[in-house]
């Protein structure tokens, strides 16, 4: 009999049997189907949420041939892509370019059409909010592909406009909506709801041409009590037979920078491009490409592999098991060794073509219908959906092979048992091999030795290498862990007790499934402990405009101060406001910056605390030396630098109160603001003396406060008042100084006493209150607020916090949600699979009496055990590529650090414990739980062969 024939055979009676035995063969193509399935649903989601650059100019431009804009600096020279640009002259003309005049610099032929945004305030259904107003034809072709209708229809009058979704749910309008423009007082009806399919998050009105900056011009020019609009700059999007280079310079010497998408497609050579001949630097590579997820996307392959032949393995092992007496049945008609396992590696390629199809066919239809749902988590619509017929293919030969490799060892097993033992049933004995276990923990350190070295020279592949033969010795040393469960349950009730014992006596049962489920979990585990590091890393990045839970109420002119009671109260009454307001006063010398700038008449005053010099008072990171420091420094010593005194005044001073961050306060103003509790802080500001929150502006106590009383001749008043040229004071006071770890106030450096102010000769006026509030105030509490203020007569805004923006890669939230759902599917999958393998001796037990509760609950803490070893091995096998990939950053860091020595090479390594508990608890109570709930109460007992 040729090869041939001896594998035909083999595959028929693989097939036969799978058919018959479908319960069975449909949880063995589905372990192998799962991985698949995540791998394929990762890549096609991957390849579809990355924009080509042609899909990138679209949700630019739309559907138009270019994009014209002035950029307001005269002649130019561009980049074809127009995303760079400089004067012709290199520089700085001696006076203001004038605007270009659009029409006479388009080509004959061309239809354009105008854009142009202003920034106004408009009704909603809460009360007031703030948005961008875009003068712009949504309904023409050019807007196809950049603004898309998703209900209603298109304006078709200046008094309707449409709206993003996102605007309409958080001003909770719809379709047939009026809302306002507050500053003109014109009404206009909502006629469609659109989106950004390149920023679904956007909230802006669109309106006709017309519509809504010219009758607020007009207004504001009848009556001076009504703010003139601040309209930006205007862009024209034009369509005609094909805008090219030609054409992009002369529009360049007429001082318009435009965008083609023909000059795109089809570049001219660098000869030909003016701005590469003066400026040689931008013919480097132009494009920036980051390798973080890339380092993690090859990691995660490399997991991925490992991880569908781990799942398939016990998946062909309990098959072989469950088919032993017809392997025996083989080897009594005369088959021999290399027959059975052909039968069994027949098996594994039956079953491993439908699993690998079954998987790359479901990830795809998963894709599409889960397709709205991922674009709203990655904030933008797919360009297309991207199969790429090469890859799909190579996932479903990879997991057809890899389901062969997994039935391999199942394959070897079987052609290793006897006859006899095939046909009774019967298992055997075979002591634990005591090599295993230290030739797996040998390979665990190799492992952990590679990829950790692999993560501090910034070499991903190491990475992923390490990764992979740290689980695998980890995997070696599972048998032996196993065995060490049976101790464990001496003193455990008999259900417990007996599922204990049952894995350590059925180890070649129990450890397979261990090993499945800790592949899938390591996988969960080292994509979201890279996650949650990542996004701590966002969040200590951050730099906030307020300390944390507070809000501020600010008056923008001497007028609007007035107003601060009703807007007090509205804050008070709409807001999740806890505990008392801290009311804060401006302080200045002089003319009031805010009111009288820098002009022929005089200026106006200043006043700045003096920073001494010396160590302590001057951040190392910002001298002349620093690169040289920086290049001695640890990652350690440069964050706790970075966060002494000195250096935290360089780098998070924001001005979020004043351009000096002095403001007058009182004991009010600790408690809610800068959350100081401390007697003395209080104390020293009912005696007068100012609290220093910055003790690198301190010297022996005291600092510095150099003012400059300048008056302006408007300033007629006070000028009056001060006569004669500009007075300098310097003056030393006794402060209060806080301890370092409140140098870092946001907004603050020190708190003046109002009478303090005075007796300097300070001006000093109400600028708001600051508020301690339960959560950020929601789109609807801040409308409630803008309305009530806009009643009152306006003038005065409230500040929050807006959060980190960067909140991580939408890939690795992708690759997330797709571990998550193989990590919970291969657990429930994996523990039914040891649930059939051991219903062999469930029956035995119903043999002897035990109730239905007892097999119930055995059968349930069987899985159990297995799901929560697994999950527990599972998340130390996940942490090693998490930890190597954050040394990769970290080292990424540590070069840009060296660079910019005020740069953060902060790199944390955040366990995610949140997942990591839900994984401990819920995958083995899942698997438990449905072992229970599927194991028969009553059973027919069937006679035992032999």
């Amino acid at each position: 009999m040729s090869v041939f024939t001896g594998w035909r055979a083999a595959l028929r009676i693989a097939r036969r049997d799978a058919l018959r035995a479908k319960g069975r063969s449909a949880l063995v193509v589905a372990m192998i189907a799962l991985p698949v399935l995540g791998v394929t649903a990762a890549d096609i989601t991957y390849r579809s949420a990355e924009l080509s650059p042609a899909e990138e100019l679209t949700a630019e431009i739309g559907a138009a041939d270019a994009v014209y804009s002035d950029v307001g600096l005269g002649p130019i020279q561009q980049m074809p892509d127009g995303d760079m640009y400089d004067r012709a002259s290199g520089k700085e003309p001696s006076e203001e370019p004038k605007p270009v005049d659009m029409r006479t610099v388009f080509p004959k032929g061309v239809r354009a059409l105008s854009e142009q945004s202003v920034s106004a305030t408009v009704t909603t259904s809460y009360g007031i909010a703030s948005t961008e107003i875009t003068e712009f034809r949504t309904s023409d072709r050019m807007a196809r592909g950049r603004i898309d209708l998703v209900g209603g229809a298109f304006p078709r009058s200046t008094g309707e406009l449409v709206a993003t979704e996102a605007f309409l749910e958080s001003a909770g309008l719809h379709v047939g909506s009026d809302v306002t423009v507050t500053t003109s007082g014109k009404k206009y009806t909502i006629t469609g709801a659109v989106e950004l399919p390149a920023d679904l998050d956007s909230k802006a009105l669109y309106a006709e041409p017309g519509a809504v900056i010219a009758p607020w011009a007009a207004l504001a020019g009848r009556d001076k009590k009504v703010p003139a609009p601040q309209p930006g700059e205007t862009r024209w999007l034009v369509e005609g037979a094909g805008i090219v280079w030609h054409d992009v310079l002369a529009a360049n010497k007429a001082g318009a920078l435009v965008t083609s998408r023909q000059v795109f497609e089809n570049p001219p050579p660098d000869s030909e491009i003016p701005l590469l001949r003066s400026n040689p630097q931008y013919a480097a590579d132009r494009s920036f490409t980051s390798d973080e997820t890339s380092t993690a996307l090859i990691t995660v392959v490399a997991m991925a592999l490992l991880e569908v032949v781990l799942l398939a393995g016990p998946a062909f092992a309990v098959g072989a098991r469950r088919s032993r007496r017809q392997l025996g049945l083989l080897g009594t008609c005369g088959g021999d060794r290399s027959q059975v396992r052909a039968v069994v590696l027949g098996g594994g390629l039956v079953l491993g073509g439908v699993g690998a199809v079954a998987g790359v066919v479901t990830g795809l239809v998963l894709t599409v219908v889960f397709r709205p749902l991922i674009e709203g988590w990655a904030g933008h619509r797919f360009g297309s959906l991207a199969l790429r017929p090469a890859e799909l293919l190579v996932i479903a030969v990879l997991g057809l092979v890899t389901g062969l490799l997994a039935a391999f060892a199942p394959a070897i097993v079987a052609g290793r048992q006897s006859v006899l033992e095939s046909l009774t049933g019967r298992r055997g004995v075979r002591r634990s091999s005591r090599v295993l276990p230290i030739t797996g923990a040998c390979v665990l350190a190799l492992g952990v030795l590679i990829a950790v070295y692999g993560g501090t020279g910034g070499n991903s592949m190491l990475v992923a290498g390490g990764s992979v033969v740290a689980e695998l010795g980890l995997l070696a040393c599972i048998p032996v862990i196993v065995g060490l469960l049976g101790r464990l349950g001496r003193r455990l009730p008999l259900s417990p007790r007996m599922a204990l014992r049952d894995a350590a006596r059925n180890r070649g049962r129990t450890a397979p499934a261990v090993a499945a489920v800790m592949a899938a979990v390591a996988g969960s585990v080292a994509i979201a402990t890279y996650m949650s590091s990542s996004l701590a890393e966002s969040d200590y990045a951050y730099l906030p405009m307020l300390t944390k839970g507070t809000i501020a109420l600010a008056a923008g002119d001497p007028e609007a101060t007035e107003r601060l009671p009703a807007a007090r109260a509205a804050v008070e009454h709409d807001m999740a406001v806890t505990g008392r307001r801290a009311d804060i006063s401006r302080v200045w010398a002089g003319s009031d910056c805010n009111v009288y700038y820098e002009d022929e008449n005089g200026g106006c005053g200043s006043l700045s605390l003096v920073k001494p010099a010396g160590r302590g008072h001057t951040c190392p990171l910002d001298t002349k030396g620093a690169k040289e420091l920086a290049t001695r420094l640890s990652t350690d010593e440069h964050r706790a630098m970075m966060r002494t005194p000195a250096c935290v005044d360089v780098h998070t001073s924001t001005g979020t109160f004043t351009d000096d961050n002095i403001v007058v306060g009182d004991a009010a103003l600790l408690d809610t603001y800068v959350k100081l509790d401390d007697p003395a802080a209080v104390a020293a500001l009912k005696a007068g003396t100012p609290v220093l929150l910055n003790e690198a502006y301190a010297e022996n106590g005291e600092v510095t406060l150099k003012a400059v009383h300048t008056y302006n001749a408007k300033d007629k008043k006070n000028r009056k008042l001060h006569p004669g040229p500009a007075r300098k004071t310097t003056d030393r006071l006794k402060v209060y100084v806080a301890k370092p770890a409140y140098a870092a106030t946001p907004g603050l450096r020190m708190i003046l006493p109002q009478r303090t102010a005075e007796r300097l000769g300070l001006h000093t006026r109400p600028l708001g209150s600051v508020y301690a509030v339960g959560h950020e105030p929601t789109d609807a509490e801040s409308q409630r607020v803008n309305a009530a203020i806009d009643q009152a007569g306006g003038g005065l805004w409230v500040q929050s916090n807006s959060g980190p923006n960067d909140r991580g890669s939408a890939i690795l939230l992708i690759l997330t949600l797709f571990a998550g759902v193989v990590t919970v599917g291969a657990a429930a999958i994996t523990t039914g699979l040891a649930k059939a393998d051991a219903e062999a001796d469930l029956t035995t037990l119903s043999a002897v009496g035990a109730a239905p509760r007892v097999r119930r609950s055995l059968s349930g803490f069987q899985c159990l055990v297995v799901a929560l070893t697994g999950v527990l091995l599972g998340t130390a096998a996940g942490l090693v590529p998490a930890v190597a990939l954050r040394l990769v950053d970290l080292r990424k860091a540590m070069e840009y650090m060296r660079e910019d020595p005020m740069e953060s090479a902060y790199t944390p390594i955040v366990l995610p414990w949140a997942t990591i508990g839900l994984l401990a608890v819920a995958v083995p109570l899942l698997a438990g739980g449905l072992a229970a709930v599927f194991t028969r109460s009553r059973v027919a007992l069937a006679r035992r062969a032999g």
